[in-house]
């Protein structure tokens, strides 16, 4: 099990730019891959961007792609999503997610531990 925090999240105006992190502790050499996920209001909640643990190989949604990107710090511990070019649409919580497996990187199924979740607010 990997227990998973985020911070970073706020408001910041459209256009804007903001930096979200997840630490990681416990089980962490086992992790494959590291997930960020965001939940919009009154909306299910979506594929953001992953990262493979140990090689540094990233995914993307079609709606963050040249926007948004997902980097990590095996020393430290932690994954970051640098957010640049907001938009009042990419508003929602935030999630770090962690999967052990190989999979669907963008299905929330192949993710077994989970953050609380860091808000980020888009103002237009």
């Amino acid at each position: 099990q990997v227990q998973l925090a985020e911070s970073g999240g706020g408001l910041v105006q459209a256009g804007g730019s903001l930096r979200v992190s997840c630490v990681a502790s416990g089980r962490t050499s086992s992790a494959q891959f590291m997930g960020w996920f965001r939940q919009p209001p009154g909306k299910e909640r979506e594929f953001v961007a992953a990262i493979s643990w140990s090689g540094g190989q990233t995914y993307y949604a079609d709606s963050v792609k040249g926007r948004f990107t997902i980097s990590r710090d095996n020393a430290k511990n932690t994954v970051y999503l640098q957010m640049n070019s907001l938009k009042p649409v990419d508003t929602g919580l935030y999630y770090c997610a962690a999967a052990f497996r190989g999979g669907l990187i963008t299905a929330q199924g192949l993710y077994d531990d989970w953050g609380q979740g860091t808000q980020v607010t888009v103002s237009s």
